[in-house]
């Protein structure tokens, strides 16, 4: 199964989030390279990221269902 990026972090808890949501909407979303960033100070950065996945069948209804969902208020 070929796993596509539909979303970049910086931070575990924002790729954490993205993840959830997905999940909730029914996707089958993982995260890649969250121990990386996290096993040096701003690495994430410099990684690329941290990268929200989903398999590839998803992965355009899946950034649609990211780019059409509204923020949570803060």
């Amino acid at each position: 199964m070929q796993l596509v990026t539909v979303h970049t972090a910086f931070n575990p808890a924002d790729a954490q989030l993205v993840r959830s949501r997905l999940d909730a909407a029914g996707f089958h979303a993982v995260v890649a390279n969250e121990m990386s960033a996290l096993s040096i100070e701003g690495y994430a950065l410099t990684a690329g990221g941290i990268r929200v996945q989903v398999p590839e069948a998803e992965a355009e209804e899946a950034k649609a269902f990211l780019n059409s969902s509204e923020p949570v208020d803060e």
